[in-house]
């Protein structure tokens, strides 16, 4: 098993919903957010429920490049070693390209993709001196195709770290003497507090518990991409990959 589990972005949301049922599952944890009042709430509730585990909670800002390295080792330090490193920080904000929101857009590149750059390295960099670990990116099926509106640098973000991780995966290709494992993730609607304006696909919006524990299921699984949860969004997935830009405008 992985025992030690880093999460970033673990405030609210998805990374908090995973890490509640990996400290369930008896997972030591490692929780980063810029939030670190509700981390440590999320820090005494699971010990609460789950004596038997360790849980290290640090304040990090991922967009604070030399912080992120810094809080890893930290880490790295308080439980022993990670073996398993989740890249969920994430933002959302942004604009139609064109109409003055190139901060926000900018914010969003920065935070999706930049900072999940340096969370890469740091955990990378532990699990090939360790010859053995777990990178599990967090991306969205949204990156399947460029998407309009206020979700294009979303998107964008998404796809490239969807590349990141693959562009890693090739490279542990062939590599022989390792246990290293990297997997991509495409949540599809889950209701947290990054999406909760999303209103025209609420049918479609699956409920935090349902959402989280098909993520815990995909990286338990250690499978190399997995759209999540895979009802409906594996099918889904493969449509907006392959329609015309037209249908998939419709779609979303």
């Amino acid at each position: 098993m992985r025992k030690n589990i880093l999460i970033t972005g673990a405030s609210s949301g998805l990374g908090a919903g995973m890490a509640r049922l990996f400290a369930a599952n008896g997972h030591n944890l490692a929780l980063t957010a810029r939030r670190v009042d509700r981390l440590d709430v999320l820090r005494e509730e699971l010990l609460a429920a789950h004596p038997g585990i360790e849980v290290v909670v640090h304040a990090l800002d991922v967009n604070d490049h030399d912080r992120v390295f810094a809080v890893f080792k930290e880490s790295i330090g308080e439980l022993g070693g990670l073996d398993r490193v989740i890249v969920n920080a994430g933002l959302g904000k942004g604009g139609r390209i064109g109409t003055g929101k190139f901060h926000a857009n900018l914010e969003t590149a920065q935070t999706n993709f930049v900072a999940a750059l340096a969370q890469c390295e740091a955990a990378m960099e532990h699990f090939y001196e360790r010859k053995s670990g777990h990178l599990v990116v967090i991306s969205s099926v949204s990156a399947m195709r460029g998407m309009p509106g206020s979700m294009t640098t979303y998107a964008a973000t998404k796809a490239g770290v969807a590349h990141l991780a693959e562009g890693i995966r090739s490279d542990l290709i062939n590599r022989k003497g390792h246990d290293i494992v990297v997997t991509t993730l495409f949540p599809g609607y889950i209701a947290s507090e990054m999406n909760e304006k999303v209103e025209q696909e609420q049918r479609l919006m699956v409920d935090p518990e349902t959402g989280c524990k098909a993520l815990v299921k995909a990286i338990d699984k250690e499978v190399a991409e997995a759209a999540v949860p895979a009802w409906p969004w594996l099918p889904l997935a493969k449509v907006m990959k392959h329609a015309p830009l037209g249908i998939v405008r419709k779609m979303v």
